[in-house]
């Protein structure tokens, strides 16, 4: 009998990953840094920006090719301890 797996997922995989924070001309660019040191591949077109209604916020979808669990929850980390950032989801 084998064993269940614990996660859901199959490593690796395309994860995306919502981020949303207050419009600053540098928050794109300081996310997708951010990122990127947890995933070194992680290129331009794997981000997503939009705006806001109101143009008071900034969201920005950032598909990642996550290797381990591990590593989703240190990028999630990173990004939820920002000062730029408000919500990960």
């Amino acid at each position: 009998m084998t064993q269940p797996s614990k996660d859901l997922l199959e490593f690796p995989c395309r994860f995306p990953l919502k981020i949303m924070g207050e419009r600053h001309d540098t928050f794109a660019a300081t996310i997708f840094e951010v990122v990127r040191v947890h995933a070194p591949d992680l290129a331009q077109h794997d981000v997503v920006l939009r705006e806001s209604s109101s143009g008071r916020y900034l969201s920005l979808t950032v598909t990642v090719t996550a290797t381990s669990r591990e590593q989703l929850d240190t990028i999630y980390l990173a990004l939820t301890s920002h000062h730029m950032v408000k919500v990960v989801l």
